[in-house]
């Protein structure tokens, strides 16, 4: 069993339950309310096996798009976890402050402006660049 590829191969740890965890889970993680929108960390459990998500999903984070009475559809597209959630605590931070103060907020990201003009100082005077003609050496 040197490389085996099995489609959980290299998970020991990975869904492994900790220490003194084991056993049935409590009834509040089936009761909680997962809606449409709602941002949530793909975290496997090895006591259940039946719906785990792929190993490769474990940890990351996504979007929730649809919601059974079994299981929650999420939509991960790319590594956006740690920039994505400092600009949603960041943004409710902004969106609390506002209402407070009664104004309106532009929570959106600007695209970087262009720069500011100048005037390029030259040194000395320019030099003309013109290709060097092909000889042919035999």
């Amino acid at each position: 069993m040197t490389n085996s590829k099995g489609y959980r191969r290299g998970t020991r740890d990975m869904f492994s339950r900790p220490f003194k965890k084991r056993g049935t889970i409590p009834l509040s993680t089936y009761m909680k309310v997962y809606k449409t929108g709602d941002i949530v960390d793909i975290k496997g459990n090895g006591a259940v096996q039946k719906g785990m998500p792929y190993k490769a999903y474990h940890g990351k984070t996504g979007r929730i798009y649809n919601v059974t009475p079994h299981a929650v559809g999420i939509i991960v597209n790319k590594r956006c976890r740690e920039d994505f959630l400092r600009r949603v605590k960041e943004n409710e931070r902004k969106l609390k402050e506002a209402k407070e103060k009664g104004i309106r907020v532009n929570l959106k990201r600007e695209p970087a402006p262009p720069r500011k003009e100048h005037f390029v100082r030259r040194i000395g005077n320019p030099i003309a660049l013109a290709p060097i003609p092909y000889e042919f050496v035999a």
